[in-house]
């Protein structure tokens, strides 16, 4: 009579390897999850560094996203400006990151702007431009989502004067999503928008009725 033969070369799969039960695991199997688990965190800690979470808005990195020679645009736009452009003397840790001029609404008038990324993650613009001060709030108020930056809606209750190095700034802030601030000096009106703080803001202001013309 003739054996069954049980060699390898036998149609039967062997079983699946069982699982060792949580007892086996040895402290090289632990060191090994645990260095998986902080690369993990590593590479999404990596890919979302641009974030940050901010009470009072969306914060902005900064150290990235594009970077502007702002004092040589507005000295470039100066010759096709119908008003006299200043350079706003902003702190050297000021990213400028857009510089660019548009028509104000339908009036044919021109409004310069210029975008910094603060040291803090905020940012702040500041717009000049030869329109009255009611078009050139209802432009910014337009100008929403534009690539720059998202824009305020301007138009809030009006919050009083603000006075910054001998020039009074009109305050828009209550009722709006970013304040606003808004100064004529020289028949030119100047404005001011953000997610800056008040400190900010007053610096951004001292800043451009001190920067010299372009």
């Amino acid at each position: 009579m003739q054996s069954v033969s049980t060699a390898s070369g036998s149609d039967v799969d062997p079983p699946p390897p069982a699982k060792p039960p949580r007892s086996a695991l040895t402290v090289r199997d632990l060191l090994g999850a645990v260095v998986l688990l902080a690369v993990l965190v590593l590479v999404v800690g990596g890919l979302t560094r641009g974030c940050a979470f901010a009470p009072t808005g969306p914060g902005v990195d900064p150290a990235a996203g594009p970077t502007v020679d702002a004092p040589g645009q507005l000295r470039a736009l100066a010759g096709s400006t119908p008003f006299a452009l200043r350079v706003p003397a902003v702190p050297a840790d000021w990213r400028a990151n857009a510089v660019g001029t548009q028509q104000v609404g339908a009036t044919g008038r021109r409004a310069v702007r210029a975008g910094y990324v603060l040291p803090s993650g905020r940012y702040l613009r500041v717009v000049q431009s030869d329109a009255d001060e009611a078009a050139l709030l209802a432009s910014e108020r337009t100008e929403a989502g534009s690539a720059d930056r998202p824009r305020p809606a301007p138009g809030g209750r009006l919050s009083g004067p603000v006075e910054v190095a001998g020039t009074t700034w009109v305050a828009y802030t209550a009722g709006s999503p970013e304040p606003v601030w808004v100064a004529q000096v020289g028949g030119v009106h100047l404005l001011i928008t953000g997610s800056g703080d008040d400190g900010e803001f007053r610096t951004l202001a001292a800043a451009t009725t001190a920067g010299t013309g372009a």
